[in-house]
């Protein structure tokens, strides 16, 4: 990203919206913009595999390993505002293959730091870690708040969206989807 031309962007667009860049509290808006788009985009130019950097392990299991709540803070493509919550995951190991558990989390990183929707996100992080692991299966689980509703448009404060991912067992096995949910404490409906 090239800092210095997004931060002339970002000058433009205050004159634009009728603020005085000039101003005392504005003097070093463009470049504190620039550095946080630069960190709320670095999902862009982060790779997978480097991520994950050999953190896999073998161990024999054919267990669940569910990671809960991981905070997830992302961008809405439509209008650039936040979105932000929680995600939850699960999978079963094939072949004695399991995550080092920070990687779970950075995974969930690495995609919410990218312009998204939440429908996309949630199949990104699920088909990411089925094929890092080749898992018997995965479930992801995302609910979030997203600003567009709630501070524009329809100004919904108390809106919640659910999405979820299930592949491989999680999919094909009613018994499976259900122990991951009754996992992470979430009620069939």
């Amino acid at each position: 990203m090239d800092q210095e031309k997004v931060e002339r962007l970002v000058r433009e667009l205050l004159a634009e919206i009728g603020e005085d860049p000039d101003r005392e509290g504005l003097l070093k808006t463009p470049g504190r913009v620039a550095a946080a788009l630069e960190f709320l985009t670095s999902g862009y130019r982060a790779d997978t595999k480097r991520l994950i950097n050999g953190a896999i392990f073998t161990q024999e299991t054919n267990n669940m390993v569910i990671a809960r709540d991981i905070e997830i803070y992302s961008l809405c493509e439509h209008h650039m505002l936040p979105f932000f919550g929680r995600c939850h995951i699960g999978y079963i190991s094939r072949g004695g293959k399991v995550f080092g558990v920070s990687k779970l989390a950075r995974l969930v990183d690495m995609y919410s730091r990218r312009l998204q929707i939440q429908e996309r996100l949630t199949e990104q992080i699920a088909r990411a870690i089925m094929g890092a692991i080749n898992a018997e299966g995965v479930g992801v689980i995302i609910e979030a708040r997203h600003l567009c509703m709630m501070m524009r448009g329809v100004e919904k404060q108390n809106s919640m969206m659910t999405t979820s991912s299930v592949l491989g067992s999680f999919h094909d096995s009613v018994a499976t989807r259900n122990e991951f949910l009754s996992l992470i404490a979430r009620p069939l409906v």
